[in-house]
């Protein structure tokens, strides 16, 4: 890999990421040069489905997880501190009134 495409995603980068992706953050996760990348799409030989729109390369994030052999998003990305549980915090979309802290 090059030194201008940057280290290779980590899981928390990759579970961030939007719906599509440019070429540039896909060749990242998988861990080639984006010259490389380039030459694959040509090829017709890239991992994953590429769309094409207008001028550039978009890749759909759920195909380019797929083919890294990530099926299912983790329910959290990053671990969860000892002290704040999700049920705990009073923020928490998902908590009903009479489950918040008093």
């Amino acid at each position: 890999m090059s030194g201008g495409s940057g280290p290779p995603l980590g899981f928390a980068e990759a579970f961030d990421l939007p719906l599509s992706v440019d070429l540039r953050t896909a060749a990242r996760a998988f861990g080639i040069c984006p010259a490389t990348a380039y030459k694959l799409i040509r090829l017709g030989a890239f991992p994953c489905p590429v769309l094409r729109i207008g001028g550039q390369y978009r890749i759909p994030t759920a195909y380019m997880l797929r083919t890294l052999g990530i099926e299912e998003r983790p329910v959290y990305a990053v671990p969860l501190e000892d002290d704040a549980a999700p049920a705990a915090r009073p923020h928490d979309p998902y908590t009903r009134a009479s489950e918040a802290p008093a």
